[in-house]
């Protein structure tokens, strides 16, 4: 089950590819967009509910993962060819977060793979611009390099969180794990810090680093994506995707 991104989604670039190539060793994919990704039904690609994007928020997806996770355990139930006991979760980016803290507290996941992860929220969230200046306007905008929109963060994002600063524990969550984690991690990543990767493994000293060498945050694909093949780059984290389920 794939997590998604920030301003991600789950058709951006070549996810689709990775997740035919996992699917043709056996294994059952889910993918699937975030509720308040920005996208719609009639447009998942850009994002043109920047009002949903303005009002999401770290616990809103928490609780579309458990739906999903929900989702899946009754639809395939009484099919023989899924074993919905063995649930893997892979989560990029900030979806790797997500994943890192569903993990730590849902029972049903079994393993835990993250590509690229971010290792804490709060500095995403509390300790960027000015908080006052945020509160007193009640939003502030970043810039989709992609589509060029100014997409907003309404303050009920800060106030969320500072809400649940106990539960969106990044590091709290993963020395919790009791499940095999894989941390798959670019060398060439600027957007986030392979020592963000560092920092997890320290937390979890029984998990596993692998180092893609040469590779970026999104392992040198890109939206959109016209090739038929992945980047060697992600050819390796999918092969190490397979090895490690």
């Amino acid at each position: 089950m794939f997590c998604h991104g920030y301003k991600g989604f789950k058709d951006w670039g070549a996810w689709h590819i990775l997740a035919k190539s996992i699917a043709k060793a056996g294994f059952c994919f889910i993918k699937f967009n975030f509720s308040h990704n920005g996208g719609t039904i009639e447009d998942p690609i850009d994002f043109p509910d920047l009002e949903a994007f303005g009002n999401n928020s770290y616990t809103k997806e928490l609780e579309d993962l458990h739906d999903v996770i929900d989702w899946s355990q009754n639809y395939f139930q009484n099919n023989p060819l899924i074993n919905t006991s063995q649930l893997c979760l892979i989560g990029h980016s900030r979806g790797g977060g997500i994943a890192i803290l569903k993990s730590s507290e849902d029972s049903r996941i079994s393993k835990l793979i993250t590509l690229a992860s971010v290792s804490d929220f709060e500095k995403r969230t509390s300790t960027t611009g000015d908080l006052d200046e945020w509160k007193n306007k009640g939003v502030k905008y970043v810039l989709n390099g992609r589509t060029k929109q100014q997409m907003p963060h309404y303050y009920q994002f800060y106030e969320d969180f500072m809400t649940n600063k106990k539960r969106l524990h990044i590091e709290s969550a993963e020395k919790r794990l009791t499940i095999p984690h894989l941390i798959i991690h670019g060398n060439e990543d600027i957007s986030v810090s392979i020592n963000e990767a560092m920092e997890l493994k320290k937390w979890n000293p029984k998990s596993r680093l692998e180092i893609i060498e040469g590779a970026n945050h999104v392992f040198n694909t890109k939206h959109p994506w016209k090739d038929m093949e992945m980047s060697k780059e992600l050819k390796a984290v999918s092969q190490l995707i397979l090895n490690f389920v």
